[in-house]
């Protein structure tokens, strides 16, 4: 359970604890291998207790998938929706969501993509939903980068699936001990994913008579900020 510096935590604090620590064991052990006695065990509940906040395993999951998403929203999405340029969008929600799926306390998170078949009806229904919205903002802004010539064209659906593909599958091989940190593998990807545009890039896209593209390490000189910050 969450430290609480010996105050005792309220309902909020506590039904949270729950759903980090189901969480955590979820990951370790996958859905089907990890029984509710042992979730209430590792919370210091009786399964009674356990059940007088959740109704059974499968709203436990939805509840997790549920809390990962506001998560997302709050670690990803709020950082960045405010962004004006389209690829410096994407660049700081690329990173963004990387360093959300490598820090150990986004289990909620990896949960939502290691089990995102398991929740049924309803339920799923919903959890789609959210990630739906994700899905329309990559999309969105694909479309107003292709549009200004800021990127060589590419069909929205496609840059965002590709996107996805590259960002959600880290949890699968990122090793916190490895040879690159987490901040030099979402270094790595933003630059690999969206380089900076030459004048030869630039030929012949929407807008590229009147567009000047600058390296970012230029521009950062240029404006005394980096374009990560912007």
């Amino acid at each position: 359970m969450t430290n609480t510096g010996g105050r005792k935590p309220d309902e909020g604090e506590r039904y949270r604890a729950i759903l980090e620590t189901a969480a955590r064991l979820i990951c370790d052990r996958g859905y089907e291998g990890t029984s509710m006695q042992e979730i209430a065990a590792a919370c210091r509940m009786t399964k009674a207790g356990l059940y007088h906040h959740i109704q059974n395993k499968e709203q436990l999951l939805f509840a997790i998938m549920n809390y990962g998403m506001d998560l997302f929203e709050e670690q990803v999405l709020s950082r960045v929706q405010d962004i004006a340029n389209p690829v410096e969008r994407l660049r700081a929600c690329m990173r963004h969501n990387i360093l959300l799926v490598t820090r150990g306390w986004s289990k909620e998170v990896i949960i939502i993509l290691h089990e995102h078949a398991t929740l049924t009806g309803e339920a799923r229904a919903f959890i789609d939903a959210r990630k739906k919205k994700y899905v329309d903002f990559l999309e969105e802004a694909y479309g107003q980068a292709s549009q200004q010539g800021l990127i060589r064209p590419v069909d929205p659906t496609v840059g965002a699936f590709a996107f996805l593909g590259m960002v959600l599958w880290i949890y699968k091989w990122f090793k916190p001990d490895g040879r690159l940190t987490d901040e030099q593998i979402a270094d790595g990807m933003v630059d690999m994913l969206f380089p900076p545009l030459t004048a030869a890039d630039t030929a012949g896209l929407p807008g590229s008579a009147a567009l000047r593209m600058v390296p970012r390490t230029a521009a950062a000189t240029a404006t005394g900020t980096d374009s990560e910050d912007a």
